[in-house]
């Protein structure tokens, strides 16, 4: 009965996701980015649309990765401050809703 309680209280959790808020940067710069300045903004939005993925990045500098399935999202609030909301795995979000 534990393990039963304890698997439905972990699928309950992960069923939420997560919630983070950060900044829409670039992957070559990274934390760099953390302090989400107009210029941390420029450089994102430069080095986005040479290629780099989007990542977000929190004001502590802790950098995750979008997930490909949700670059077009992120890179639409390009050097903006967001709340994410979605799945993490390891180091990598999969973006629900971002606003």
């Amino acid at each position: 009965m534990k393990k039963l309680v304890g698997l439905l209280a972990l699928a309950g959790i992960s069923a939420f996701g997560a919630e983070i808020t950060g900044f829409v940067g670039d992957s070559s710069c990274g934390a760099k980015h953390a302090n989400a300045s107009d210029s941390s903004a420029a450089c994102a939005k430069k080095c986005l649309n040479g290629g780099s993925e989007a990542v977000l990045v929190t004001k502590d500098g802790k950098v995750y990765k979008i997930d490909s399935g949700s670059q077009a999202k992120a890179k639409a609030f390009a050097g903006k401050t967001v709340t994410v909301n979605g799945d993490v795995s390891g180091d990598t979000v999969k973006i629900a809703e971002i606003k």
